[in-house]
């Protein structure tokens, strides 16, 4: 059974990424049995980095755990929120802590880039940094979506994609984690 870990690249409670990966990673369990872990960033609070910080005090436990999730990880499903056309800054802290135990951050493990936002950009921006920056963090970029207009293109009572266009290339992203 392929062990998937998700998580939306923010710390907000209320993050339509995090609904967004959610839903995802539900569907990637019902076709494919997958086992989906969703982490909430919330979990993975520490400092902001410094390398003085880092050579005072070493490396935090959030950031290790974290390294080790992806570790254990078949598969990773990321959602990307965007602010002012970059990660979140409690993404960009835990990934610059994590990098520091080896840059190769994603650990060559296949991955789907998701993104999304109230705009018509679908948050495409940091989804284009994201995916930029894959080869250096050994990550596997398999498949990437952009869902522009989230709260017209996705039910929110029913928790899933309203738009069939939408969730036709949802589907076809989450297959190419299983070949």
């Amino acid at each position: 059974m392929m062990k998937v870990l998700a998580f939306a690249a923010t710390n907000s409670k209320a993050s339509i990424n995090k609904q967004l990966v959610s839903h995802a990673g539900q569907l990637l369990q019902a076709n494919t049995g997958a086992q989906v872990e969703l982490l909430d960033l919330n979990d993975f609070e520490m400092p902001i980095y410094s390398v003085d910080r880092e050579a005072e005090h070493g490396i935090p436990e959030p950031a290790q755990a974290f390294f080790d999730r992806i570790s254990a990880a078949d598969a990773l499903l990321i959602s990307f929120a965007e602010f002012n056309g970059n990660y979140t800054s409690a993404y960009k802290n835990l990934f610059d802590w994590a990098s520091r135990i080896d840059q190769k951050v994603y650990q060559n493990k296949p991955t789907v880039l998701l993104a999304t936002s109230p705009g018509a950009g679908g948050a495409q921006s940091v989804l284009g940094i994201a995916a930029g920056s894959a080869p250096y963090f050994a990550m596997e970029v398999k498949a990437q979506l952009s869902v522009p207009s989230f709260y017209d293109n996705f039910d929110q009572q029913a928790g899933e994609l309203n738009n069939d266009e939408l969730a036709a290339q949802l589907k076809t992203a989450l297959a190419s984690l299983h070949g």
